[in-house]
């Protein structure tokens, strides 16, 4: 099956892949070659992928995901591979965007602070989880 993670600068990822595993805002969730017709709405995360023993994993920071026809498509505002990610500059995100989350002043604040910590966690995943 193909698979195409698009975002509005550019394709990231367009091949055929054997195994795609996302993050919906209802959870996580598969897709095998022969799959039903789907379409979700993406959480922050991590988009995983198999093609024989070779493993990829993206992030992918929203959007959405439509599987027809064993072609898969997902639009989102960001997605970065994880080979391409400075881990180092991901963990300093994390921890200075918790201490901001734990001294935020407004729901509005620790809203924006919680979806920076989100994307500096599927930032880290996503490193970790192609290697």
């Amino acid at each position: 099956m193909n698979l195409k993670i698009i975002t509005q600068e550019k394709v990231v990822f367009d091949s055929d892949v054997d195994e795609i595993y996302t993050k919906g805002v209802d959870g996580e969730f598969g897709i095998l070659k022969g799959h039903i017709p789907v379409m979700s709405a993406l959480d922050i995360g991590v988009t995983r992928i198999k093609k024989g023993d070779v493993s990829r994993a993206f992030t992918t920071m929203g959007g959405v995901l439509q599987f027809k026809d064993d072609e898969c498509l997902i639009l989102t505002t960001l997605a970065e591979p994880g080979d391409e990610i400075d881990e180092m500059r991901a963990r300093e995100s994390l921890e200075r965007n918790r201490k901001l989350l734990m001294n935020s002043k407004s729901k509005m604040e620790a809203k924006k602070f919680e979806a920076s910590v989100a994307r500096a966690k599927a930032r880290l995943k996503a490193k970790l989880n192609d290697e």
